[in-house]
């Protein structure tokens, strides 16, 4: 049955959660050079360190509890020089080296069991990983999406699931970019892409799954 609104309830076996570059360079002060919020008491890190990033964790938790998949995708090459990067990537001056450290997504969040790690050289995951693939091989249909920046790597993969056939929900205090401003422009530019909510009520949807996931999806590490 296709659902008929972007808020239907979640269906064990059917959904994900994907986080979007929640890794070092970008998610602690001090490790990115392309932008001039460095210091940690800069609204923008204070906003992840105070907000963001413990939303996310509830979601995390909740989804390993219900064994429900869980996705990260990361920006790194796959090259140490940086080669196979995207043109863009290459005009912005954007590299996060193979074997990079500061490229490994951020303790808090840190991938644990089989959970699926992507790396892509471009802003939208759909465009330079093979995401889709792997969440159809998943049986994967509604997508939960949380990360940074809101208005650049998560407005691409909102609306790139969406075109994909994807039910995209954005927990709108689970995401963060570099101001307010921009974060609740992009919330309005791509909200017709998704279903806009917020963390206690992801928290409270993928709990009534608890339980009720159908053999070989309890996989989630505990």
């Amino acid at each position: 049955m296709i659902p008929t609104r972007r808020d239907a309830d979640f269906v064990a076996g059917q959904t994900a959660l994907l986080f979007v570059d929640m890794q070092k360079v970008f998610a602690l002060p001090g490790r990115d050079p392309l932008h001039p919020e460095r210091d940690g008491e800069h609204a923008f890190h204070a906003h992840l360190r105070d907000t963001v990033i413990p939303n996310q964790r509830r979601i995390l938790a909740a989804a390993r509890a219900a064994g429900i998949e869980v996705l990260h995708t990361v920006i790194r090459a796959l090259t140490q020089d940086g080669r196979d990067r995207s043109v863009d990537h290459k005009l912005s001056g954007i590299l996060v080296a193979r074997d990079d450290p500061d490229g490994d997504i951020i303790d808090e969040l840190a991938p644990a069991g089989d959970e699926i790690v992507l790396p892509k050289t471009s802003s939208g995951v759909f465009n330079s990983t093979n995401i889709d693939y792997v969440l159809r091989n998943l049986g994967i249909r509604y997508l939960i999406v949380a990360g940074i920046v809101t208005d650049q790597c998560v407005d691409m993969a909102v609306r790139d699931a969406a075109d994909r056939g994807y039910l995209v929900s954005v927990p709108r205090d689970a995401s963060a970019t570099y101001t307010s401003e921009r974060h609740e422009a992009a919330l309005r530019a791509f909200g017709g892409y998704c279903w806009l909510t917020d963390t206690d009520t992801v928290v409270r949807r993928i709990e009534a799954l608890s339980g009720s996931a159908p053999e070989g999806h309890t996989h989630a590490a505990r």
